[in-house]
């Protein structure tokens, strides 16, 4: 494009102020307007659609999640919290703490044992 116009126009419009007067014409002041306004439109539908993402997650987690009567409900049916469950847990800890206890006791290897309730009938170390 400099090669088009001649040295000797761009330094007389350069003493006219031709050059500053391009950069301040409405044209290029609009411009820069239209692309700032462009940029906050963009940046305001994102965060509105980011906004609204949030707010159905929100919605449904509500919607979802259970109310303090049903949260009471579920803890009284947990296993833990039956009498049952327990005692028959509290007998399996007993059970693993004796069988361990009776490994450390003898030689033997009793994870060869058939019966663990039993002692001995399995294969040797």
């Amino acid at each position: 494009m400099v090669s088009c116009v001649r040295r000797s126009s761009l330094r007389r419009s350069r003493r006219r102020g031709g050059l500053a007067r391009l950069q301040e014409t409405p044209e290029s002041a609009s411009l820069v307007a239209r692309s700032a306004m462009e940029t906050l439109r963009k940046v305001l539908i994102a965060g509105a659609v980011l906004g609204a993402g949030a707010g159905v997650g929100t919605a449904l987690f509500v919607l979802v999640a259970p109310g303090e009567q049903q949260k009471q409900a579920m803890l009284k049916e947990m296993p833990e919290q039956d009498p049952h469950s327990r005692d028959e847990a509290a007998r399996t800890k007993e059970l693993l703490l004796a069988s361990l206890q009776e490994a450390a006791a003898t030689q033997e290897n009793v994870a060869w044992r058939k019966n663990w309730m039993s002692g001995g009938g399995g294969k040797s170390a």
